[in-house]
């Protein structure tokens, strides 16, 4: 079955595992699914991602990461920009989550990055989704 929108069900993926207290989530390989892994494990929110299989049957697979109670510590997944309703924002535009908490994911000119990246390369783009 085809997915009309892979990231949201990527997101919908690691925040179904996390909420269950799986240890990791596996879900289709893609270059933009393994970037926003690659984010995620940069800022905190996962422990460790791994690419596995070769040609069509490349799977990603999430290391989930949780605090000492237990609890994840992937608060919310949002989706931001989706196939019916694309976001575009300006470098000045780029929003921040919670007060800097949390994460902006964007897509640029120069590749998938997090919203302090893009703030320093002073460019904009699509806000993929938003975490904390």
């Amino acid at each position: 079955m085809s997915c009309s929108d892979p990231i949201a069900d990527m997101l919908t993926r690691i925040r179904n595992a996390s909420r269950a207290g799986l240890p990791a989530a596996e879900m289709g390989h893609s270059r933009m699914k393994a970037e926003i892994a690659r984010i995620l494990k940069r800022e905190g929110f996962i422990s460790d991602f791994a690419e596995t299989g070769d040609g069509a049957k490349k799977v990603l697979r999430i290391t989930l990461k949780y605090d000492g109670f237990g609890r994840p510590v992937v608060r919310q997944l949002r989706r931001v920009s989706r196939p019916g309703l694309r976001r575009y924002v300006g470098v000045g535009d780029i929003p921040r989550v919670r007060g800097g908490i949390g994460t902006t994911v964007l897509s640029t000119s120069r590749g998938v990055m997090s919203d302090r990246e893009a703030r320093a390369a002073r460019i904009g783009g699509e806000v993929l989704c938003q975490v904390w």
